[in-house]
């Protein structure tokens, strides 16, 4: 008997783009496009591209192995999962998957809108070949870890995108599949749902099943994997250690990162995009190397394409990390209300964050930028964005020379005397 998990072998997926079509000006440009369809329909022309979103795939998962798989957005992540879950069919190669598999790849998968959570419990057992007694069995603890209670018998299509997720990962996890497939959609979820469910992962990997899991955290990546996958632009580019390849990741993602300022590419079809940000000091000089002792300025400049009642609903996240990929802290625009929020129109927006001086120690750093939809989508996800070095400007005898620590804000200290004491 085989202990593989997985077995892939040449896998490749190809999609078609077709080109946009320009509304025809006058009749007899009409008539003309008219002509050329009908033309193309008889397959004399085809006005098309090819995109392989993977190519030439080939890899083996052993049971209870937990792989994590990174890369850039568009690198085929979410495509291979989706083969893998048989939600999609390769256009060449195979994949192998020794067992039951379980998988959440985006909000409300294998879910039907108009049935009850109860029913698309028993609806997502039976089609994962589980008898009725096996999911009763289970049915109190999914429901349990989901906290639906009062809402087990509402139409999951009235559920908010978090009872959604936590009741399709709930669902996905303890319908004990040999293999859980797990894409970048927990981020959804709030801190507490995403550590119950590491937590549960952690617990089913122990079992000896086996978990893929797409994440841009690296360091989640690189503390719960036993081995990583590297796809870039639908190549497989490194797989082994978690340390190696999140090592080749990082110094690869670093390569041309901007300086000063970068330019980003406009989305298609986002309601809000991010696209330029830079940094500067406290005299609003744009630069790549900052003072130590001045404040340091993030600024973002986007559109918004999509005007919502609530203007809170769009976030945008700062990521500041060492070159190690180290998180030092995150900053959401929304903090202080009232400050920070885009705005309910149509248009343009700038907004600065302001990062205090004396908090850096001597050093290279690099942003990253993410954008959301509060609780429901995450959109951009840029890292890293920029790369700036902060110096050191100030000394007090060899002190701030040789600052210790990851984060070394300057602390005031107060002398105070002590009641119990005659101070002359």
């Amino acid at each position: 008997m085989t202990d593989l998990a997985i077995r892939v072998e040449g896998l490749s997926k190809r999609y078609s783009i077709h080109g946009a079509k320009k509304r025809p000006d006058t009749l007899r440009d009409e008539l003309s496009e008219a002509l050329k369809t009908l033309w193309t329909r008889h397959g004399f022309r085809r006005d098309r591209e090819n995109f392989w979103a993977l190519k030439d795939i080939s890899f083996e998962i052993r049971q209870g192995e937990v792989v994590g798989i990174i890369g850039p957005n568009g690198a085929g992540k979410s495509t291979l999962l989706k083969i893998l879950a048989k939600i999609t069919e390769p256009t060449c190669g195979r994949a192998e998957i020794y067992g039951r598999v379980g998988s959440l790849l985006e909000v409300g998968t294998g879910f039907h809108s108009e049935l009850s959570g109860r029913d698309n419990i028993y609806l997502n057992g039976a089609i994962l070949g589980m008898k009725k007694s096996e999911i009763d069995r289970k049915f109190d603890e999914i429901v349990a870890f989901a906290e639906i209670e009062k809402f087990i018998d509402t139409p999951v299509k009235r559920y908010s995108s978090g009872m959604y997720v936590r009741l399709g990962f709930a669902v996905a996890a303890h319908l004990e599949p040999e293999v859980l497939i797990v894409d970048e959609v927990l981020a959804v979820g709030d801190v507490a749902f995403r550590k119950k469910c590491l937590g549960k992962m952690d617990d089913i990997a122990k079992q000896g099943r086996t978990i893929l899991l797409v994440s841009h955290d690296m360091t989640a990546i690189s503390n719960f994997s036993t081995e990583v996958a590297f796809l870039d632009r639908g190549l497989l580019r490194h797989m082994g250690s978690p340390g190696e390849v999140v090592r080749a990741y990082l110094q690869d993602v670093a390569v041309g990162t901007a300086r000063g300022k970068c330019v980003l590419e406009p989305p298609v079809d986002f309601p809000f995009f991010v696209t330029a940000v830079w940094t500067s000091d406290d005299l609003n000089l744009q630069t790549a190397v900052l003072s130590r002792s001045r404040a340091l300025e993030i600024t973002v400049q986007g559109e918004v394409q999509e005007a919502r009642p609530n203007s809170d609903e769009y976030l945008i996240a700062v990521d500041i990390k060492t070159v190690d990929d180290m998180l030092l802290f995150r900053t959401h625009n929304i903090e202080q209300p009232g400050f920070g929020e885009i705005p309910h129109r149509i248009g343009l927006f700038t907004l600065k964050c302001v990062i205090p001086p004396d908090l850096f120690p001597a050093g290279t750093y690099r942003v990253g930028i993410h954008t959301a939809i509060a609780g429901k989508r995450y959109l951009q996800n840029v890292y890293p964005v920029l790369e700036f070095d902060v110096i050191q400007d100030r000394l007090l005898g060899n002190i701030f020379a040789s600052t210790h620590g990851i984060l070394t804000p300057r602390c005031d200290w107060i002398a105070q005397n002590d009641g119990n004491i005659d101070a002359k």
